[in-house]
């Protein structure tokens, strides 16, 4: 191999880096070993079950919205924070709102889907999920647990 030099013998037309980076993987190496409630929040179910051995969750329906333009927004809003649980995934053009609802709360249940059902942009999960025809079936089964006066 004739020509070509060692490295770092001093010879001027050589680059040489300004610093020598760690001997380390460095953009994941500061991680939490936790995870964060957002991020068991964000688990499948079915993943969560097996990393965590717990308790099967009762059953459940939750709605999925967007940001929408109207009056009805603030009121859709107030309703999802009367929800078993409520948070926000997102932000900006993203956000979206997830209010999970248990049997004894259908009243509720039903409350915010007469406000935020008319939009396509609604999911309607079961058991964290999205199932088959949820919103033709399953939320009008939930809908006979609510008690006539």
């Amino acid at each position: 191999m004739s020509g070509t030099r060692p490295p770092g013998d001093g010879r001027p037309d050589e680059v040489r880096p300004a610093y020598r980076p760690l001997d380390r993987f460095w953009p994941y190496a500061d991680l939490d070993e936790e995870l964060s409630d957002a991020e068991l929040a964000e688990l499948d179910p079915d993943l969560r079950a097996a990393l965590f051995r717990s308790e099967p969750q009762p059953f459940s329906i939750t709605l999925s919205f967007p940001r929408f333009e109207g009056p009805d927004y603030e009121r859709a809003l107030e309703l999802a924070r009367g929800a078993a649980e409520y948070r926000t995934v997102g932000s900006g053009e993203s956000l979206r709102h997830r209010a999970r609802y248990l049997p004894g709360d259908a009243a509720k249940l039903r409350d915010l889907f007469e406000i935020v059902g008319r939009y396509d942009e609604c999911d309607v999960l079961v058991d964290d999920r999205p199932v088959p025809y949820a919103r033709e079936l399953w939320l009008p089964l939930v809908w006979f647990l609510i008690l006539r006066p």
